[in-house]
């Protein structure tokens, strides 16, 4: 997270970036992919990953909304 705000990269909250800095320690959307790598079980991925679409549809939604704000 830049400046460690707990704002995410965009400034949309925690768990919108890529879930590589020090609160996500490799744990974040990449699953430990080369930092502090470590397997999970189909099941806990695929809760990560159920977590992950919740995360992205909001994210989703906050871009529509503001783009809604934009327009009018």
């Amino acid at each position: 997270m830049p400046r460690f705000d707990g704002r995410g990269p965009l400034g949309y909250g925690p768990g919108t970036g890529w879930g590589m800095g020090p609160c996500g320690a490799g744990m974040g959307r990449r699953m430990g992919a080369g930092y502090g790598r470590r397997f999970f079980t189909k099941k806990e991925e695929a809760d990560i990953l159920k977590d992950e679409v919740v995360e992205l549809e909001e994210e989703l939604k906050a871009v529509k909304e503001r783009l809604n704000e934009l327009k009018g």
